[in-house]
């Protein structure tokens, strides 16, 4: 047992993708169950967060990534959790060392990719008081707000927001196999 949470954040309005991006298919699987798939062996327990049959955004909807955040941590607190690692439902592959780098730095997030961090579950207030005093909606400036440490990537952590980004992706995998 490793007292993590994995948390798949999942609510955004795709507005780049045209639709759903969480729903949209990878090689027969859809890019949420490839992001869980990503953390799954690092976690407890995945959660998918601010889609209908999953954990509703905190402390409202219409936050972006940090009230996903804010109710991953949420759930973490209230359920034994002592951490959270939180990945979009939009990155489908990330390289191994960047999820292990970022577990031996917690609280870290992945500079090239700042929604892909891990938080400890404690920062759940600090994170809801963050969301109603400040206009910034930046996971990486409420990183740095709490000290994060920044994991850079060795290569690129693909970041599926549009359909073209999709079709690179799933031609590059192609490619590697």
């Amino acid at each position: 047992m490793t007292g993590i949470l994995g948390a798949v954040l999942a609510g955004g309005r795709s507005s780049r993708f045209g639709s759903d991006k969480a729903a949209a298919r990878l090689g027969g699987w859809t890019l949420a169950e490839l992001s869980s798939d990503v953390i799954a062996p690092h976690v407890d327990e995945v959660v998918l967060i601010g889609r209908e049959h999953g954990v509703p955004d905190l402390p409202r909807d219409g936050l972006g990534p940090l009230g996903g955040i804010a109710a991953a941590l949420d759930y973490a607190a209230t359920h034994g959790y002592r951490c959270v690692m939180t990945i979009g439902c939009d990155m489908p592959v990330v390289p191994p060392v960047v999820i292990e780098a970022l577990l031996r730095r917690a609280p870290a997030y992945c500079l090239d990719a700042p929604i892909l961090g891990v938080w400890p579950a404690a920062l759940g207030a600090h994170l809801l008081s963050y969301l109603e005093v400040t206009a910034e909606r930046s996971v990486m400036g409420w990183a740095r707000s709490i000290g994060a440490l920044p994991v850079a990537a060795d290569g690129p952590v693909p970041n599926v927001n549009t359909p073209q980004d999709l079709a690179r992706l799933a031609d590059s995998l192609l490619v590697e196999s």
